[in-house]
């Protein structure tokens, strides 16, 4: 087996900032879990560091087992109801002007977790209504009735990952579906148009599983036809030698060509380059 070092560009700092040391204190007092922390995202030093973190609900185990994830997949946990206000306390605390909060998925809850969203959000607004609530949902098994709980609760920005394209779905997401991701988009939008709101979505793709450039392309072409507002476009890395390998270091410069090819497309803003994430400058996607 063929083990890729990284490339000098995917190469980060370790963490040091004081800013890193209190936000990661404030979510261990709290007693919150991040994305940041359980996906091993490489810009949590950054992140961090400006006080900005992405909050994961529902606790740190996973009822899906995706083979480019680093979550914890097994049993999980009854959901804690207050978990919401101390999501909130801590937004309160790191004085965020845009929160991101994301999920493991829970295909064992009835709505696979859209109420707890939507808590979380309210109570998010109830005492702090400026910053931006920024939501990462899982798919909800496709169910309809729960996009529609997330969008009419105080939510700014929906965003849902495709993640990658569609004939590496089986490999690499043998939980989801393409078509359903695109459905979970397509349904957000039209629910916020009907609800009067101006909710922008948001998608997310990970390269270097072995896609090719002609059917990301499509893939780019699929989202701006569900009116998906945003993009983003990251490295894969690979968590662990138990999870798929990389297939390629895709470099900047690709980066950079397929972002003016995205904004060709129509999108609102896109963020493309190896150490992008789902949220990676997340306050700037809106501006």
């Amino acid at each position: 087996m063929v083990v890729r070092k990284h490339p000098e560009w995917i190469k980060v700092r370790a963490p040091l900032s004081p800013e890193y040391f209190r936000t990661r204190k404030i979510l261990g007092d709290l007693k919150l879990h991040s994305v940041c922390q359980e996906a091993c995202c490489p810009n949590i030093g950054e992140c961090f560091s400006h006080r900005t973190a992405t909050f994961m609900l529902m606790g740190d185990v996973c009822t899906r087992n995706c083979p480019y994830c680093a979550v914890t997949h097994g049993k999980v946990r009854p959901l804690d109801p207050a978990e919401p206000a101390r999501i909130a306390e801590a937004v309160r605390a790191l004085g965020l002007q845009h929160v991101v909060v994301t999920s493991v998925d829970r295909d064992d809850l009835p709505d696979g977790g859209a109420a707890h969203f939507a808590a979380t959000a309210r109570a998010i607004k109830a005492i702090l209504p400026e910053p931006r609530v920024e939501v990462l949902v899982p798919d909800f098994q496709g169910s309809f009735a729960s996009i529609e709980t997330v969008i009419r609760s105080p939510v700014d920005i929906y965003n849902h990952n495709v993640e990658t394209v569609p004939s590496l779905y089986q490999s690499a997401r043998p939980g989801g579906r393409y078509e359903r991701s695109l459905d979970v988009l397509r349904h957000a939008k039209e629910t916020a148009r009907a609800s009067g709101k101006s909710t922008l979505t948001k998608a997310g793709l990970m390269l270097g599983l072995g896609e090719g450039r002609l059917e990301l392309r499509s893939v780019l072409e699929d989202l701006a036809r569900v009116e998906c507002d945003i993009i983003t476009l990251g490295q894969y890395l690979r968590p662990s030698p138990d999870h798929l390998p990389v297939a390629r270091y895709v470099p900047p410069e690709e980066f950079a060509e397929i972002r003016v090819d995205a904004l060709r497309l129509g999108f609102r803003h896109v963020e493309s380059g190896p150490l992008v994430r789902s949220s990676y400058h997340a306050w700037e996607h809106v501006n």
